[in-house]
């Protein structure tokens, strides 16, 4: 499997393909990620790629792996990434 690409990778090829400086995408870059963090709690969309969504966990027993001992695991906000249905389909192919 490849390995994935990294933040400056990601820039470089935003760089290239927008006729962009490196350091203007990699500024870019920043400024989706601050609004991502800042608009997640109402939903934040990429277009055509997911959203970001805040969910809320229920309280449930799990188990402690080294001892098999049941533990009380308490409810919690999470942070999920739903893929959007035109990603899916460019990246598995249309059903």
């Amino acid at each position: 499997m490849a390995k994935a690409l990294s933040k400056s990778q990601v820039a470089a090829e935003i760089a290239e393909k927008a006729g962009l400086k490196k350091k203007q995408a990699a500024e870019i870059l920043e400024i989706v990620a601050q609004l991502a963090y800042k608009n997640a709690k109402n939903t934040f969309t990429l277009p055509g790629i997911g959203k970001l969504v805040l969910v809320n966990r229920k309280a449930r027993l799990g188990r402690n792996p080294a001892t098999g001992e049941q533990i009380q695991i308490p409810a919690k906000r999470v942070v999920k990434f739903r893929v959007a249905k035109a990603c899916k389909d460019a990246i598995l192919g249309a059903k």
